[in-house]
C-alpha cells in the first residue's frame, strides 16, 4: 500500500518505519525542513533499539521517504496516519491544535478516497472533530462524496521496545464505523498478526478510550506498588517478597509491580491527566486518578529525604554521583524523568551533581546546560562523590564492580531509586545502601 505518515516524532518515525518494512511504501511529512533534511540523509533524530536498521534498509530500498509537501505526500497514497503530538494545555487537556489543523489541511487536497488513521492518542471525540474539519474544508462539489473515513488506531508502544511492539503487537485496536476502512485496516496489519494476537474491532470513541484506559491503569498498578513500598518501609516488611507473592496470582501478574521513584516519559503523565480532564468534563470525578498524579509526584523526589537524613540535613559542597537521566531504560527520553526532579531537589539544597547516561545526556544537556557535570562514564561519575544515586534502571549498572565503585567513592554509600541490588548482595559488599521499600543496610 501507498501510505503518509503526517509527523515525524517518536510514534510517526516508528509507524513509519515498521510499516515500510513489510512492504509499504511510506512517505513520512513533517513541517520542520531541517529535521526531513536530517532523515533524508539517514540520520534517526532519536534513540530506540533496531529502529536504525529497519530504518536504513528502507531508506536504501526506497519504501521510505520525508518530504516537507503534505499535498505532495497525501496525492498518491490510500491511508494518512496523523502522528502528531498532543501535548497537554495548561489546564491539563490534550492540545488537538496540530491534529485538526492537518486535518484542516487534507480537505484542500483529498481528491479520491482515504482512511485518515488517529495514530496519536487523543481524547474520546476526536475523530469526530477530525471528520468535521475534513469535510468542512472539503471543495464544494465534493461535500456529499464519500472521500474518506477516519479511523481511530492508538499505539501501544514502549519506548524501549517499539520496534518489537509495532512488529509483533499483543493486539491492534481498530475503531471505526465504516466497512469500507475497516477492510482496508485489516489488510495493512494482516502481516503484523501472524501469530493469532488479535484485530479489535470497535467504535472510534471507545478505541480513543481504551489508550488512556491501558495507561490509566498501568500508571496506577505502578503508584500502588510505590504506595506499598512506602507503607513496607513503615512496617518493617519487604517489598520484593510482596511483589512476589501477589505477582504470582494470576489476576494481578508480574508486570508493572517493581516499585521505585515513580513513572515519567510522554504518555503515562500526560495521558492520565487527559483522561482525568476529559472525566471533568462530562461531570465526573475519576478519584483514582488524582491521587495516582498526586502521589507520582511525590514519588519522584522521595529518595532526596533519605539522602538529607544520611548527610544529616546538610548537602552544600556534596557532591552525588547520579547514574540514569532517562525515565527508563533503552531510550533517551527524558520527558517527566525522575531524575530531572532529583537534580533540582538537590541543587536547592547546595549539593553538586556529576551525572550518566548512556543516551539521555545531551538531551538533558540541552535542557538545563552546565547546572551539572557530566560524566565520560558511570565510573568517571563516582571519581571524589559523597555518594550514588541510582535513577534509571541501564542493564550496565546492574552488575557494577562494587570494588571499582568503592575506590572512587569518598563514602560507600548507594541511595537506589529503581531497587537494582540485593540486600544482602549489599551486606557482603561492605556498602551503607538505601532503596524503595526494603530496609537500610
Amino acid at each position: 500500500m501507498n501510505i503518509a505518515v503526517v509527523g515525524t516524532g517518536y510514534v510517526g518515525l516508528v509507524t513509519g518505519t515498521c510499516l515500510a518494512e513489510t512492504g509499504n511504501n511510506v512517505v513520512c511529512v513533517d513541517i520542520n525542513a531541517e529535521k526531513i533534511q536530517k532523515l533524508q540523509s539517514g540520520i534517526v533524530p532519536i534513540y530506540e533499539p533496531h529502529l536504525d536498521t529497519l530504518f536504513e534498509r528502507n531508506i536504501k530500498q526506497g519504501r521510505l521517504t520525508f518530504t516537507t509537501n503534505l499535498a505532495e505526500a497525501v496525492g498518491q497514497v490510500k491511508i494518512i496516519f496523523l502522528a502528531l503530538p498532543t501535548p497537554p494545555g495548561e489546564d491539563g487537556s490534550a492540545d488537538l491544535s496540530y491534529i485538526l489543523g492537518v486535518a484542516k489541511e487534507l480537505g484542500k487536497l483529498i481528491t479520491d478516497y482515504k482512511v485518515v488513521v488517529d495514530k496519536s492518542t487523543v481524547p474520546v471525540g476526536t475523530a469526530e472533530k477530525v471528520r468535521k474539519a475534513i469535510s468542512e474544508n472539503l471543495p464544494a462539489d465534493k461535500v456529499n462524496s464519500e472521500l474518506f473515513d477516519v479511523v481511530s488506531n492508538p499505539e501501544f508502544l514502549r519506548e524501549g521496545f517499539a520496534v518489537d511492539d509495532f512488529m509483533k503487537p499483543d493486539r491492534v485496536v481498530i475503531g471505526t464505523s465504516s466497512e469500507k476502512a475497516r477492510k482496508v485496516m485489516e489488510e495493512l496489519y494482516r502481516p503484523y498478526v501472524r501469530q493469532g494476537n488479535p484485530i479489535i474491532f470497535m467504535d472510534e470513541r471507545s478505541a480513543e478510550l481504551t489508550k488512556y484506559a491501558a495507561n490509566a491503569f498501568l500508571a496506577t498498578k505502578i503508584t500502588f506498588m510505590n504506595e506499598i513500598a512506602n507503607l513496607c518501609e513503615k512496617l518493617g516488611a519487604d517489598v520484593d517478597s510482596i511483589r512476589i507473592g501477589i505477582g504470582s496470582d494470576a489476576r494481578i501478574g508480574k508486570r508493572f509491580l517493581f516499585p521505585g521513584i515513580g513513572y515519567g516519559g510522554s504518555c503515562f503523565p500526560k495521558d492520565v491527566q487527559a483522561l482525568s480532564k476529559s472525566a471533568g468534563e462530562v461531570n465526573y470525578n475519576f478519584k483514582i486518578l488524582d491521587a495516582v498524579m498526586d502521589i507520582n509526584n511525590r514519588q519522584k523526589t522521595i529518595i532526596v529525604p533519605k539522602i538529607k537524613k544520611y548527610f544529616k540535613n546538610d548537602l552544600k559542597g556534596r557532591k552525588i554521583a547520579l547514574w540514569g537521566l532517562a525515565f527508563k531504560p533503552d531510550t533517551d527520553d527524558i520527558r517527566e524523568a525522575p531524575a530531572l526532579y532529583i537534580i533540582d531537589e538537590l541543587l536547592k539544597e547546595g549539593a553538586t551533581v556529576t551525572a550518566y547516561d548512556p543516551e539521555a545526556m545531551n538531551n538533558v544537556r540541552h535542557l538545563i546546560g552546565d547546572k551539572i557535570a557530566y560524566a565520560l562514564d558511570e565510573y568517571d561519575a563516582l571519581r571524589d562523590a559523597d555518594a550514588l544515586l541510582i535513577a534509571t534502571e541501564w542493564g550496565a549498572f546492574r552488575t557494577p564492580n562494587f570494588e571499582k565503585a568503592a575506590s572512587l567513592l569518598k563514602n560507600k554509600v548507594i541511595f537506589d531509586g529503581r531497587n537494582l541490588y540485593g540486600i544482602q548482595q549489599m551486606k557482603e559488599q561492605g556498602f551503607r545502601y538505601f532503596s524503595i521499600g526494603r530496609s537500610e543496610v
